[in-house]
């Protein structure tokens, strides 16, 4: 029930339409939905609203694959709750994969992140390459795949798929994400700002097209890459620094002003990535969209919705926001537990 779940379920729901879809979120964004035509889990054929961290056993029995998106889902996010990032990311994470490794679950894919190369100047990183995880959330990435590979084994195939950034429509739209921050300014206000010199290198990946490698990822077989695979998910034609994807947005915008901050200090996070083995593993499951394709997308459905906050960095888009309005409404813990008031 955030923004990846939305794509992957109709994905699988179109790949695989006999079989029984089970969806498990604590739904704090459930409401944030953007130019839906329907809730996006009426695909399910059951959907619990519950927390990662406390899985039943029960709900796992007669699942075959499971596909692990919950997390605390970006670096501001994982700032403010560092250690819950680790509970929910990390030790939730694993415990879960326990949960499936008993109930006889053949395949875990697991959603890591490229973030977790951090800094990295010496050309395109493969899966082989020394991680630099520079954050909270990319270090629980790194902790969970290093956990899940003592879990692999013939019977329990697991995937860590390093995905790139994320961008793209979708039914529970994020606008705090760099190509889809840069499409929403444009829209919104005619200005495009980027808040560091804008050299960082980033990969991105469409949010549909990330959900086509997760349908790749829960059919493998141990022959395709072993019992425990961590994958680089996405294309090297995605590979951009940020002005670029600024450069692009304007192109396709008229009248759009991109601004640069050329005395930000040096963005730490920058990083290319070889995805040269995800296209030889998967050729059939490759991107299908590119950068023109996906900020055009983005470009017509806000016009649709009649986007045209200027404020949004500080809307329901933005997933730290939403988790802070929560809290002030006195709706979670601390723990970020629901708090039911009668």
């Amino acid at each position: 029930m955030g923004y990846v779940g939305p794509g992957v379920i109709e994905q699988l729901r179109f790949s695989y339409p006999g079989a029984v879809l089970v969806g498990y979120d604590m739904g704090y964004f459930a409401s944030n939905l953007a130019d839906a035509e329907v809730l996006p889990e009426c695909r399910a054929d059951l959907q619990y609203l519950a927390d990662v961290r406390a899985v039943p056993d029960e709900v796992l029995n007669g699942v075959d694959a499971v596909v692990h998106l919950a997390a605390i889902s970006n670096d501001p996010m994982g700032n403010r709750h560092e250690e819950i990032t680790m509970d929910i990311n990390y030790r939730a994470s694993i415990e879960l994969a326990v949960k499936a490794k008993r109930a006889g679950v053949r395949s875990f894919v697991f959603a890591s992140s490229c973030s977790v190369y951090g800094f990295a100047e010496e050309g395109a990183r493969t899966e082989s390459s020394e991680v630099n995880p520079l954050t909270a959330y990319a270090r629980s990435k790194v902790f969970t795949e290093r956990a899940l590979r003592e879990l692999a084994d013939n019977n329990f195939i697991v995937t860590s798929l390093r995905f790139a950034t994320a961008c793209g429509m979708s039914p529970r739209l994020r606008l705090d994400l760099v190509l889809n921050d840069f499409v929403a300014g444009a829209i919104s206000s005619g200005k495009i700002t980027i808040l560091s010199d804008g050299t960082p290198w980033r990969p991105l990946i469409n949010v549909k097209d990330m959900a086509r490698a997760i349908d790749w990822a829960l059919v493998r077989e141990v022959s395709c890459g072993g019992p425990y695979l961590v994958l680089n998910a996405g294309s090297d034609a995605w590979n951009y620094q940020v002005k670029e994807l600024a450069e692009a947005v304007a192109r396709l915008i008229p009248g759009v002003d991109v601004s640069i901050n050329r005395d930000a200090q040096p963005d730490k996070r920058s990083y290319k990535v070889d995805f040269s083995l995800f296209k030889t593993l998967a050729p059939a499951n490759q991107p299908e969209y590119d950068l023109n394709q996906t900020i055009c997308n983005l470009r017509d459905r806000l016009s649709v919705m009649g986007f045209n906050d200027q404020d949004f960095r500080n809307s329901r888009f933005i997933r730290l926001k939403v988790l802070e309005y929560l809290e002030n409404a006195g709706l979670l813990t601390e723990r970020l537990g629901w708090i039911f008031k009668p």
